[in-house]
């Protein structure tokens, strides 16, 4: 049984529809992915500046400045050099 022109004709049409509806279907994912990428450092880069800030502004509650006003406030002072007392942590013993 012989295949004529036309039924090849349709085949490589069909054939090349399948493949060009492929290449259109992955296309599409691809600018799917990236637009949620873009979307994803986006977020993260704003996330990143919170992180930021948020250490600068512990960082500022950490120092001596803000802290001292702060226990001054509650009735506590700043302990004398002589009432400081370094205490030796023990060694630990060897088996």
């Amino acid at each position: 049984m012989r295949v004529k022109g036309r039924i090849w004709l349709v085949l490589w049409l069909v054939f090349v529809l399948v493949i060009l509806a492929w290449v259109i279907r992955r296309d599409t994912a691809g600018y799917m992915i990236a637009s949620q990428l873009d979307s994803l450092r986006t977020r993260r880069s704003v996330l990143v500046g919170h992180r930021i800030d948020l250490r600068q502004r512990v960082n500022r509650a950490r120092s001596r400045v803000v802290l001292i006003p702060r226990a001054e406030s509650l009735g506590l002072r700043q302990s004398a050099d002589s009432e400081i007392v370094i205490l030796p942590a023990p060694k630990p013993e060897r088996r």
